[in-house]
């Protein structure tokens, strides 16, 4: 991933009592557990699955 843009997503809420749909997003994400962090290739495909489940997850900014 190296030259690449990326973003880090962070889950912190539970996917308990959600749609399908959304806990199939979070593991298509790398995520199904609390406070689990993916970095993930900035793409619009994957911008879009963050806003689809924005409750449920935020994106970290790294401090270099």
């Amino acid at each position: 991933m190296a030259g690449k843009k990326t973003v880090t997503v962070e889950q912190y809420r539970s996917a308990i009592r959600r749609p399908a749909v959304q806990t199939a997003t979070l593991k298509g994400l790398g995520l199904n557990k609390l406070r689990r962090q993916r970095t993930l290739e900035d793409t619009p495909a994957v911008r879009g699955m963050i806003n689809s489940i924005a409750h449920l997850v935020r994106v970290v900014e790294v401090k270099k």
